[in-house]
């Protein structure tokens, strides 16, 4: 075992849930919430933060990967798919959610006024913001600020399987083609 290891492993703090709780919750001082994201994590750290949001949905479908506050990747019969926090499903986790979400387009002057100051408004001639929500529960979920007809970002497209194999040791039941399929959902847009 290389010396590296050894230390990093004889560094590791195991943290109860109560406290990664709080640190879900941003109610650690800095003084208690900067040696656990600084430091060395303990290898349970995923499973325990997938438990405590697991018991805070209203929905039973395993969490896979949380994506954030209130977005998650879930396995649902079978299937991985992105559900909100209220319950609502975007589809397939390999399209981007986005594209099946409500989305407000701030495009002008006027409308960029409603959230930024003058001195730091970006300008709408060069680019656009767009807030994305759930149509289920109305959260919004994501913001971005692009040039104007910029297409659509997808953010992140995991690796499922590789994570649970490779890093976690926990092979998913099911393998699933690891591939952007967000051109489904526009291909449907046509129809």
């Amino acid at each position: 075992m290389s010396e590296e290891r050894r230390i990093s492993e004889a560094t590791t703090v195991s943290y109860p849930k109560e406290v990664l709780s709080r640190l879900i919750d941003g109610e650690l001082v800095w003084d208690s919430l900067k040696p656990i994201i600084s430091g060395a994590k303990d290898g349970d750290r995923f499973d325990k933060v997938t438990e405590i949001l697991q018991e805070r949905m209203p929905w039973q479908e395993r969490i896979l990967l949380p994506l954030s506050y209130d977005l998650y990747i879930v396995e649902k019969d079978g299937e991985r798919i992105v559900k909100c926090a209220c319950g609502h499903e975007f589809g397939d986790y390999r399209e981007n959610w986005k594209l099946n979400a409500l989305i407000h387009v701030r495009d002008s002057d006027e409308a960029v006024k409603e959230i930024y100051p003058v001195i730091l408004r970006p300008d709408s001639q060069y680019c656009e913001i767009r807030e994305f929500y759930c149509p289920g529960c109305g959260t919004q979920l994501e913001v971005e600020t692009v040039p104007a007809g910029y297409p659509i970002i997808f953010d992140f497209l995991p690796d499922l399987d590789a994570f649970y194999e490779e890093w976690l040791g926990q092979p998913l039941a099911t393998k699933k083609e690891f591939t952007d399929l967000s051109d489904r959902v526009i291909e449907k847009w046509g129809t």
